[in-house]
């Protein structure tokens, strides 16, 4: 496996008369498999909310998809299991995939029972993925419908935390509209994993089936981001990196010097990671000059091999006396996502505030923006809300989900 590390600037050519210039920097990063790549085995743990509100079609049609899911695991994957309501248990201890019966008849077993400990469980799944992480692509699938109003939403992200410090993916899954987004949201984004929407029952086929496709298309592993800026270049001081694709989410920065370290978590084959930077580029000489270098560190569980290093990629741009732009569209793009996902959070924001009117006017402002990018189902989710809070209505609790589903990436058909 090696990586596919792609930067661009917003506009190659600043202005040398200038004493500062403001460039978007995106660099696009994906895994690139080797004709001599072996498969890498998956290690999935599944963390099951199994508490009253599940009783009927929704719970069975979590089980249903997590015996489709089971199925489709190889030999040499690895499982494990953990059902949660006020209380967690361990269902199938971390092993590799053996009986399957047996551990159809365990996940068959569940019923709908107890209150909702999210923490509980997933200490449990972490504990649980943590003995397989070595040489594996590993993923926690957290599915909940409802409050952690048994547990602690802080232990749940200091588990995030301990889940990316040992290489863990946890992508989270909200079913039905009581759950709380803003938890299961910083549960992902602190993981570098996925915030899903699920509407309704029959939705969580498909859903999970998405986020096993985009597992089994992990790579690389482990990777990090090092950008390298030149004298006379900085970092925007107030969210300066933010990943685009495959969601949107503000990234922190670690830094020594010049050098700053952005942790990606995994990389995949069948779609790039996008991240951006806010740079400010002091005055330069005319002519093409080096603002940046970039980089990757990452792990390779098909060959064993940790804390790899990609090339090193210049970042140059054409300082001119008669400058003229030239516009990146595909930047551009990227720009605008990064401004859809801080719009919506500003209108989620004057909501809790009260201030209806105020979020309104944004919703308009990132259906708009969603127009301006060409993503459709975005603008009419975000428009729909605004005309809501127009006509005095409050908006209801799936409209906010959807709405911040959409905000973070493209609606999913």
């Amino acid at each position: 496996m090696k990586v596919g590390l792609h930067p661009a600037l917003n506009d190659t050519n600043i202005d040398a008369n200038q004493p500062s210039s403001q460039r978007q920097l995106s660099v696009a990063i994906s895994a690139i498999a080797a004709s001599s790549s072996r498969s890498v085995p998956l290690n999935l743990c599944l963390v099951l909310d199994h508490s009253g509100s599940m009783h009927g079609q929704p719970l069975e049609t979590v089980k249903q998809a997590a015996v489709g899911l089971i199925e489709r695991l190889q030999p040499d994957d690895r499982l494990s299991i953990v059902a949660f309501d006020h209380r967690a248990k361990v269902l199938v201890r971390n092993q590799p995939m053996g009986n399957l019966d047996q551990i159809k008849r365990k996940i068959n077993r569940l019923a709908a029972d107890g209150g909702t400990a999210i923490d509980e469980g997933l200490k449990l799944g972490v504990k649980e993925l943590i003995k397989a992480k070595q040489d594996t692509v590993s993923q926690v699938f957290l599915l909940t419908d409802g409050e952690n109003e048994h547990g602690n939403n802080e232990s749940c992200i200091k588990l995030a935390e301990l889940a990316a410090e040992n290489n863990l993916t946890i992508n989270s899954l909200g079913f039905g509209s009581n759950w709380n987004q803003d938890i299961l949201e910083k549960i992902s984004d602190i993981a570098t994993g996925s915030l899903s929407y699920i509407e309704e029952p029959e939705q969580a086929l498909s859903e999970f089936a998405r986020l096993f496709n985009r597992m089994q298309s992990v790579g690389l592993t482990n990777a990090y981001l090092l950008l390298d800026l030149m004298p006379k270049v900085r970092l925007a001081e107030l969210k300066p990196i933010a990943q685009v694709e495959p969601d949107a989410i503000e990234l922190p920065a670690q830094s020594e010097g010049n050098r700053f370290m952005v942790r990606l978590g995994d990389l995949m084959t069948d779609s790039k990671r996008v991240i951006l930077a806010n740079l400010y580029v002091g005055k330069m000489p005319e002519g093409r000059q080096t603002i940046a270098h970039v980089q990757v560190r990452y792990d390779d569980p098909s060959s064993g091999g940790q804390e790899l290093l990609s090339e090193i990629v210049p970042v140059q741009a054409n300082f001119q006396e008669g400058y003229q732009p030239v516009p990146n569209p595909e930047v551009q793009k990227h720009i605008l996502a990064l401004a859809k996902y801080r719009q919506t959070q500003i209108a989620e924001t004057k909501l809790q505030q009260g201030d209806r009117a105020g979020a309104a006017t944004m919703l308009q402002t990132a259906a708009k923006t969603a127009i301006q990018m060409g993503d459709k189902g975005a603008a009419t989710v975000l428009q729909t809300n605004a005309t809501i809070l127009q006509t005095g209505e409050e908006l209801s609790e799936a409209d906010r989900k959807k709405t911040r589903i959409v905000s973070k990436t493209l609606l999913q058909e």
